[in-house]
């Protein structure tokens, strides 16, 4: 039996069982309500009164209580028939379960023997299948194999037919050698004929040279007899004539090339020269130690005097430099030898004057404001000549100091416009020459450095900026052509050679120096009082502005070699002595005149 068939019997059980119990329990209630009174109850007059009582309700109690029997039983019936009708229907239900039941097992049946021929289907064509597969793989297997026989038997047929080759190879090689074997076997054959004949005509020649040595000897001995000189003495005599001859044509050539190469390297020069001077166009010195503010009225000197003088007093002890206010009508005169320090001050008077307020804390104020404005002023003509050069790669430390140099003159000449000018004729010198550029620029370019630092450091600026360059990772040739442009180291390298012509080229062209008349002056008359005081010297003159000085001397006097004595010595007491932009020229003449007269 299934779940639900002892599930419905369960059910029809109890009903049956509660069915029966409403039964037994109507059947005991009829049974009490029927019979007599109990034999021991008393029968006093409570007893008497009670049945009095109740002896006329009697029929209606009986009538009720079978009506409730009735009631009962009727119900009893009912539930009996509901139970009946519920086992009736637990009994259809089983029915149909059971239908369903065997509808399941034969349809469970029926899948199952489909399963079966389905699979035995599949295995038919799977069997089929794997013989197909198996007959394909065979087939693959035996035209692979096929492929690979016809493989092997190609390559043994290659390696048969290589090694017929290297055998016919092998053998062509041995019929080589054996060839070759029986040559050498000829050649030395001949070669022991030749060894034979050769010693027989060594032989020979060996009593031929013992003869020509004897007759050799008997011919110097009757030579020497007859000249009266041994052979030693006639070969001396023979290499000495030899040797002053070719000392003489060798002077007379190296005179020949020197007196070339001087005219050839003069002419040269002077044109690479005044080249690069003609393509480099500078603007000419206008600099001072001085300068001259001009201010809107007179009443601002009173202003920038300030009470008992405390505004100038604040204003040279915050900038240092000295404010100079006399009687010039609305104006006054900045002057300090630090031209950076000049430049800020006059910046810082400029700002004070166009604001009006003057007093010695807005002197401070603005004094900070003038040095950085002063500052990038700097940096800026810096990077400008750097671009104007052509320089990228320099280090920022020198990139400051150069720009401290906008302010810096040097007889007048603005330093930084100075190295810009002379890295250009360097330039220019370099292209002519067919010397790469672009190293002697930046030597010319950085040559007056160290004049940013020679207040601050002690000793000649060619040597500050030679320790300054190799401090910041200049190369080496850069540091000796910085080193040696003033002759303090002597110039080893043509980038120092062409740094000191270029700087000789800035600085000595019309314009680009200057000096006072009374220094200029003094310098002529010491000129020609150096040269003067010579002895043998007739007349000295100053020409070409101090850059010539033309000695004439009496040449009873004076011979030749004293006239270049002289010159050496005045030329040499003048770099001792004077201080010059440029060089200076000595020519030393002299004249020898005779005169005769015919009659």
């Amino acid at each position: 039996m299934n779940p639900v068939e002892i599930l419905l019997a369960g059910a029809v059980v109890l009903l049956a069982v509660l069915v029966f119990g409403a039964l037994v329990f109507g059947i005991k209630l009829l049974r009490t309500l029927s019979s007599p009174a109990p034999a021991g109850v008393p029968t006093g007059e409570p007893a008497l009164a009670t049945r009095t009582a109740t002896a006329p309700a009697a029929p209606s109690v009986d009538q009720s209580t079978m009506d409730t029997l009735r009631l009962a039983a009727d119900e009893a019936v009912a539930t009996a028939d509901e139970a009946r009708a519920a086992a009736a229907a637990a009994r259809t239900e089983a029915a149909a379960a059971k239908a369903e039941a065997k509808a399941a097992r034969e349809e469970a049946r029926r899948i199952l023997a489909e399963a079966r021929s389905e699979s035995d289907v599949i295995l038919d064509k799977a069997h089929k299948q794997a013989e197909q597969d198996a007959a394909q793989a065979r087939a693959s297997a035996r035209k692979a194999g096929e492929r690979e026989i016809a493989q092997l038997t190609t390559a043994a047929k290659e390696q048969a037919q290589d090694a017929d080759r290297r055998q016919h190879r092998l053998d062509e090689r041995e019929r080589l050698l054996t060839a070759e074997a029986e040559r050498l076997a000829e050649r030395d054959r001949r070669i022991s004929a030749a060894e034979t004949d050769l010693a027989a005509r060594e032989a020979a020649y060996a009593e031929r040279d013992q003869a020509l040595a004897e007759a050799e000897e008997v011919r110097r001995r009757e030579l020497e007899r007859i000249a009266g000189l041994t052979a030693d003495t006639a070969r001396s005599e023979l290499v000495e004539s030899i040797e002053t001859q070719a000392k003489r044509e060798a002077a007379l050539l190296v005179r020949d090339i020197e007196n070339d190469a001087r005219s050839t390297a003069e002419t040269r020069a002077r044109h690479i020269v005044v080249d690069a001077i003609q393509r480099v166009a500078s603007e000419q010195t206008a600099e001072s130690v001085v300068s001259v503010l001009h201010l809107p009225s007179d009443e601002m000197k009173g202003r920038i005097i300030g009470r008992e003088g405390r505004n100038i007093r604040a204003f040279e002890s915050v900038t240092g430099v000295n404010l100079i206010i006399d009687d010039t009508p609305e104006a006054v005169l900045l002057s300090c030898f630090d031209p950076v320090r000049r430049e800020i001050g006059r910046l810082t008077l400029e700002k004070l004057v166009l604001d009006g307020r003057i007093h010695p804390h807005r002197i401070e104020e603005v004094f900070d404001q003038a040095r950085h404005e002063v500052e990038r002023l700097c940096l800026r003509s810096a990077e400008d000549a750097l671009v104007e050069v052509g320089i990228t790669d320099l280090h920022p430390e020198l990139v400051t100091l150069l720009g401290r140099l906008r302010y810096r003159t040097s007889y007048g000449q603005n330093v930084l416009k100075h190295l810009v000018e002379t890295a250009h004729i360097a330039g220019i010198m370099a292209a002519e020459l067919h010397v790469d550029p672009t190293l002697i620029k930046r030597c010319a370019f950085l040559h007056d450095i160290g004049k940013a630092l020679t207040h601050e450091v002690e000793g000649s600026h060619a040597l500050i900026g030679a320790d300054l360059a190799r401090k910041f990772g200049e190369h080496e040739d850069v540091v000796h052509a910085i080193e040696a442009h003033h002759n303090e180291v002597p110039p080893q390298t043509i980038e120092a050679v062409l740094t000191q012509a270029s700087d000789a080229c800035s600085g000595g062209r019309p314009g680009a120096r200057r000096e006072s008349l009374e220094a200029y002056v003094k310098r002529l008359e010491r000129i020609e009082e150096i040269a003067g005081t010579k002895g043998g010297v007739d007349k000295v003159f100053a020409m070409q502005a101090g850059r010539e000085i033309r000695v004439m001397v009496r040449p009873d006097d004076v011979d030749d070699i004293g006239a270049a004595v002289l010159a050496r010595d005045v030329a040499k007491q003048i770099e001792e002595e004077l201080t010059y932009p440029g060089q200076i020229r000595v020519t030393v003449v002299r004249e020898s005149r005779v005169t005769e007269i015919a009659r």
